[in-house]
């Protein structure tokens, strides 16, 4: 894989992790259409590291705090406080894709292979954010929730191991729907994609130690790390200040002509 490939793919991966148009679709979708090889695991595991630097550097006093009243309230057996309760949520929404992504690992991974089915999600995740924008209430603070719609907001995540239907999507998505306002349902949508992050990238990581050899040179490992770091840092940034002012329908919009182009594409 050459560095301009490796450079493409980490700005692909680092901005669509965060923006709210499914990353998996277009690291499918795009090498798809450039005629690209697939890049390997080891380059993989390094987008999603890259994309978890980025949430850490934009977060890294919430994860703190976060991590701080969690603490706080095991020893003391108390959780009232809004930290505390927060951790607790994203503990709580981290459960069902853990357990979706180990039940049905296999048949999340065919779809990768598919890009009809990719891009048709990726219709899907067009339709979820504008129904969210639509009916959502967007009233409540991350803190507010109840323990069942942290739940409700981790099984929308778990969904998004399919290619095409976008993380951020999701979750958001699904905070607007349950009351959050958008600038909270997309903080607690990146806070919330921290363990998920890293432990895809682990879980790729395993996978690499198993190989015989790495499958994709030094250079472009660096350079796509960077990529995505950076791309996703910008983004998460542009995000929380775009939603504070603005709607979801933009990217609504995007999902479905992206993916009824590529369908066309597929079917001409």
């Amino acid at each position: 894989m050459g560095i301009i490939q490796a450079v493409v793919l980490g700005v692909v991966q680092g901005a669509t992790e965060f923006i709210p148009i499914s990353s998996s679709a277009h690291l499918v979708l795009v090498p798809w259409m450039f005629g690209w090889q697939n890049p390997g695991l080891a380059f993989d595991a390094v987008l999603h590291l890259g994309t978890l630097l980025a949430v850490i550097a934009v977060f890294w006093r919430d994860l703190v705090s976060l991590a701080a009243a969690w603490l706080r309230g095991v020893t003391t057996r108390n959780v009232d406080g809004p930290d505390a309760r927060l951790a607790w949520w994203i503990i709580l929404g981290t459960i069902p894709a853990g357990l979706m992504g180990v039940l049905w690992e296999e048949q999340f991974e065919a779809l990768f292979h598919n890009p009809l089915h990719v891009s048709a999600l990726l219709l899907v995740t067009g339709l979820w954010l504008a129904l969210a924008e639509r009916l959502g209430h967007r009233d409540c603070q991350a803190w507010d929730m109840h323990w069942w719609q942290s739940l409700l907001i981790g099984l929308a995540q778990g969904c998004a191991i399919a290619p095409g239907i976008s993380r951020s999507g999701a979750t958001i998505g699904a905070g607007l729907l349950l009351g959050l306002k958008r600038h909270e349902a997309a903080r607690f949508s990146f806070l919330l994609s921290t363990p998920i992050i890293l432990g895809a990238g682990l879980l790729q990581v395993r996978r690499l130690l198993g190989m015989h050899s790495p499958d994709t040179a030094l250079v472009p490992l660096a350079m796509g790390f960077v990529a995505a770091s950076v791309s996703g840092y910008v983004c998460i940034r542009f995000l929380l200040t775009y939603l504070k002012q603005h709607s979801l329908t933009i990217f609504a919009v995007y999902c479905w002509v992206f993916g009824l182009g590529s369908i066309a594409v597929m079917l001409a």
